[in-house]
């Protein structure tokens, strides 16, 4: 009676624990069919930046995580951008995965491409008010910081460089 106490405690403690686990993993479906887990990318630290290939303003954040993706090459970064385009043909803001193979190939996007159809998951987890924006998480898989967001072109400010401090900082 002990044993199958013991077993039954044991089996339980593992469920809840695989349980909790999988209520923290990120995971958004790349345009190739993998799944990633954003957050389970221990050891490195994760950019992301997060848009839809009908905002204007994503063309400069593609700039941006281009130029990132390109200084940091060959270190413990990784560069994901999150399409936040709706999956939904009913939707205004729909986009096909070849619409945003476009928006990929137009822009000249060298990092991995996720989607997450109208931002329900990024905007909710990360408390997202404003796209495009940009996220950073540590090599534990946690957020650094808030969010960059609200980005206007017309400002003299470098978002590579400020992005490019908060990696160096945790590299």
């Amino acid at each position: 009676m002990k044993t199958f106490k013991v077993l039954s405690f044991a089996l339980f403690l593992i469920f809840a624990v695989t349980l909790a686990a999988s209520a923290q993993s990120i995971v958004f479906a790349s345009l190739d069919g993998d799944k990633i887990d954003v957050e389970a990318q221990k050891g490195k630290v994760v950019v992301m930046a997060i848009g839809a290939s009908w905002l204007p303003l994503s063309n400069d954040q593609a700039d941006t995580i281009n130029k990132l993706a390109k200084r940091y090459s060959g270190k413990e970064v990784a560069f994901y951008f999150i399409a936040t385009d709706s999956a939904s043909e009913k939707s205004k803001n729909y986009a096909s995965d070849d619409d945003i193979r476009k928006f990929v190939k137009r822009n000249k996007l060298n990092v991995t491409i996720l989607r997450d159809s109208e931002g329900k998951t990024s905007v909710q987890k990360y408390k997202l008010d404003q796209l495009p924006a940009f996220i950073i998480l540590d090599k534990t898989g946690k957020p650094d910081g808030d969010a960059i967001s609200g980005i206007d072109p017309l400002d003299e400010i470098d978002t590579a460089e400020i992005l490019s401090r908060r990696i160096d900082k945790l590299l």
